[in-house]
């Protein structure tokens, strides 16, 4: 139980990799803030989480409305006694080629997987440094994380991505600068970035019709089969990664075994990057 006692928040965790993340974080022993867009994934998380002897509490809603970062980091403040860790992992593609690419695109995108992040760090930094320094004049020293989530498309680009690509570049930025910001107060700031991992997103779909709703936009998800084929034929383990598989990189940045790992991105592709 290496996180006994430590309470984690992971967005976008009811459903796919999030909620990978976060029964793979309370079964080790932290308890867990669990954020989707819908209460019914949320509330299931967190009731895989109770069933399995954790503990975990919901809190609904977008992570791009406005006071939701707030909302979310006092969740674990007042409900499970402080935040160690934060995962930020809510995200979803709407892709397209820049010239049909819309304002609406670019800036949804943008909206979520950069400034989302941002505003969730921004609204933890006073507990931090407020905790940190209570801890040092205690002569205690407590190590908290921060994991953001990223994408091979943020290292390499992707055709038809340039928003999510962009997204997740800045991603990486923002772990480092953080990372070299929060190091004084022993917070370890990594990014985590997948390749091609086995979700809703990312099915096979022999149509266009696969779809999800996101605050009222329908957004086509799925990846046409011989595509997929030909992708996982590129990552030299020779198949798409698990949720689980994804959620144990994570988990690398949120044990003390990384104590003096900051500032670092983690490509979790099966050996494929680009």
């Amino acid at each position: 139980m290496k996180l006994q006692d430590k309470v984690a928040i992971v967005s976008g965790s009811g459903r796919g990799i999030g909620r990978e993340i976060a029964l793979k974080l309370a079964a080790d022993g932290a308890s867990v803030v669990v954020n989707d867009l819908d209460a019914a994934p949320a509330e299931e998380t967190v009731a895989a989480i109770e069933a399995a002897g954790g503990k975990a509490v919901a809190c609904v809603g977008s992570v791009t409305e406005a006071g939701f970062a707030e909302r979310f980091v006092n969740t674990a403040i007042e409900q499970l006694g402080g935040l160690d860790i934060i995962v930020n992992n809510a995200g979803y593609t709407w892709d397209n080629v820049i010239h049909k690419m819309t304002d609406e695109q670019w800036h949804a995108i943008l909206d979520l997987h950069v400034t989302a992040p941002f505003q969730i760090l921004r609204a933890a930094s006073e507990y931090f440094r407020v905790q940190a320094k209570k801890e040092a004049k205690e002569g205690r020293e407590v190590s908290r994380k921060v994991v953001n989530i990223s994408s091979i498309a943020g290292t390499g680009g992707n055709a038809g991505q340039a928003n999510y690509s962009s997204g997740k570049a800045a991603v990486i930025g923002l772990t480092k600068a953080m990372a070299k910001e929060w190091g004084r107060y022993n917070v370890n700031v990594n990014c985590v970035a997948f390749g091609l991992i086995k979700t809703r997103l990312t099915e096979a779909t022999a149509g266009s019709d696969a779809s999800i709703d996101v605050e009222g936009r329908k957004i086509q998800v799925g990846v046409n089969p011989d595509l997929l084929k030909t992708m996982e034929a590129m990552v030299p383990l020779g198949r798409s990664g698990t949720p689980a598989e994804a959620a144990g990189a994570v988990y690398l940045f949120c044990i003390p075994e990384s104590d003096y790992v900051s500032g670092q991105t983690l490509i979790c592709g099966g050996g494929f990057s680009m």
